[in-house]
């Protein structure tokens, strides 16, 4: 795989509060809803709407953002292309935490069923 530093240190540094808005414009556009990206979120990160909202009001960024949080023990089978990259071959933790949730944010916009998105069913 080649080289990705540079894009890892740019991601780390980004604010989750400059890319959520697009996550809830990508979703409401698909006719999902607000609630159904949060109960994702928390899926995802354990952080419930109280949390996240003050996660999004003090502009924290994606490293901040998970290394609070108490990643999903399933995250590990989120699969799939995000990006051009396969989420579960990338080598940096944090950009790969990012990616799971841009990846579940694209299963909730595309349709799919809740359940599957957060890998209930088998």
């Amino acid at each position: 795989m080649a080289d990705t530093s540079h894009h890892d240190e740019r991601i780390a540094k980004m604010t989750f509060s400059s890319v959520y808005p697009h996550y809830v414009t990508k979703v409401e556009k698909k006719g999902r809803t607000k609630a159904e990206l949060h109960q994702v979120i928390e899926w995802l990160t354990g952080y419930k709407e109280a949390a996240l909202k003050k996660l999004i009001d003090s502009e924290v960024t994606f490293e901040q953002f998970f290394k609070k949080a108490k990643l999903n023990p399933n995250a590990h089978l989120i699969t799939g292309v995000i990006c051009g990259y396969r989420v579960e071959e990338i080598e940096n933790k944090l950009t790969q935490q990012v990616r799971y949730l841009d990846k579940l944010v694209d299963e909730l916009a595309k349709g799919r069923k809740m359940e599957k998105i957060l890998r209930t069913e088998e």
